[in-house]
């Protein structure tokens, strides 16, 4: 995999929308963090514009994201927000010039739809907080960020959780939002998981449709030749007047059951304030015991 280019002070960052719409008022706190990094930004023309819930018609959001993965002076691009909408642009983007010279990609959420996509390139990304959560996210989730972008050395030590299943893996770390990787599968954007240590996180959903997503990964063999599962958290979930009878990680730990990778659950990532980074496409080796989880990203 390719890494793209660490961060340097004096770099430039942007900060576009590629899904939902967003004032800039509302990013100050992250403008205000990047350059106290040292950092400069440049604001996408789709901050502050509007069709409805998305930050301005598709191939606004197209364009203005392809002017920032072209701009040579960019060095890394910092999703304003997640909602939905990158799955309608995804492929109005011409990645020609990313390849010759990758910069970072950097959200979570709906970005997931991108982190896959540039994954099948062979090209790393950064799941961590979008530019929005800079007002409210953990100072670990903000010091992880900073130490992806500028190539510092990530390493999580988590506590034991009871659902876990011990042991040891080493492999390439994945995934993302699940019901997004469960909505481009079959499309040129899924990716094969096969050696591969997939992470999964969601928000906001039905128990039920939990155990459908996973379900259907399962009857897809996706799960088949996995090395590990991280599960990050499941937040928000939804239940029907009828229980469905199980929380989101019993939900997994079920469907899950009849295999013998190694699992974390509960590591911090996902929607909540202590969003930590993953360096999606990177190498991970994972050791998870009965004290506690820990993952290493070479």
């Amino acid at each position: 995999m390719i890494t793209p280019e660490f961060l340097q002070k004096g770099d430039t960052v942007a900060i576009v929308a590629t899904a939902r719409k967003i004032d800039l008022v509302n990013l100050q706190p992250a403008i205000q963090l990047l350059e106290g990094w040292g950092l400069n930004v440049v604001i996408g023309k789709t901050i502050g514009k509007e069709d409805h819930q998305l930050a301005g018609p598709d191939w606004q959001r197209a364009t203005d994201f392809q002017e920032m993965l072209d701009n040579p002076k960019i060095k890394a691009i910092w999703a304003a927000k997640g909602g939905y909408g990158t799955v309608r642009i995804v492929d109005r983007i011409d990645f020609a010039n990313f390849k010759k010279k990758p910069k970072w990609i950097v959200g979570f959420s709906d970005m997931t739809v991108l982190h896959s996509h540039i994954n099948n390139m062979g090209i790393e990304t950064l799941h961590s907080i979008v530019a929005v959560s800079a007002k409210t996210a953990s100072p670990e989730a903000i010091e992880t960020l900073r130490k992806s972008l500028f190539g510092e050395k990530l390493e999580y030590h988590i506590p034991h959780h009871e659902y876990n299943r011990n042991g040891k893996a080493k492999g390439e770390i994945v995934g993302g939002n699940l019901s997004v990787l469960y909505s481009i599968l079959g499309s040129k954007s899924a990716i094969d998981y096969k050696g591969k240590i997939l992470f999964i996180e969601d928000l906001d959903e039905y128990l039920y449709h939990i155990d459908r997503m996973m379900m259907n990964l399962k009857r897809n063999g996706y799960f088949d030749g996995v090395k590990a599962v991280v599960v990050g958290a499941m937040t928000e979930m939804n239940d029907n007047d009828i229980p469905w009878g199980k929380d989101a990680l019993q939900i997994i730990q079920d469907v899950l059951k009849d295999y013998s990778f190694p699992i974390i659950y509960n590591f911090p990532a996902g929607h909540i304030k202590d969003n930590r980074a993953l360096i999606l496409g990177k190498t991970v080796s994972i050791d998870v015991n009965d004290k506690e989880s820990v993952i290493k990203f070479e």
